[in-house]
């Protein structure tokens, strides 16, 4: 059975995700480079200015699919729930560290449109073509 250590690893190795939100009521999906996970969530940082951040602000709920490519077909995590948007200086500066093509872009710390945001609960699942017609099996965090 997995668990939600087994999603925060997932994420971590496999950093490129599938982010969906809501705008009125059409789902709009985009691809995302994730920013990491840990015991306290799933972060994310996206700019403050695009639609994606205007929509989670108007509907706080989103689902993120993450990929990892092997053989015929590979694995696929699902996750999502609300979104919380954080504003610690903290994480902002790690951001910048870890990001630094954000300073090229003209974002600072202080930045209105350096938007970080976690889902620190929701569900998550794991397919495979083997569990494919299995019932899922949610990991709850």
């Amino acid at each position: 059975m997995k668990t939600i250590q087994d999603c925060i690893r997932f994420t971590n190795e496999n950093p490129y995700c599938y982010l969906a939100t809501v705008e009125s009521d059409q789902p709009r999906v985009r691809a995302l480079g994730f920013w990491f996970a840990d015991e306290s969530g799933f972060y994310f940082q996206v700019g403050g200015m695009k639609d994606v951040a205007k929509q989670l602000r108007a509907h706080p709920k989103a689902e993120a699919c993450f990929y990892r490519h092997e053989g015929a077909l590979g694995t696929m995590l699902r996750m999502g729930g609300p979104v919380e948007f954080m504003n610690d200086r903290a994480l902002k500066e790690r951001i910048m560290k870890d990001r630094p093509f954000l300073i090229d872009m003209g974002l600072t710390v202080d930045s209105p449109d350096l938007a970080i945001f976690r889902i620190a609960h929701g569900e998550a699942h794991f397919w495979t073509m083997e569990n494919n017609l299995e019932p899922k099996e949610i990991i709850t965090f």
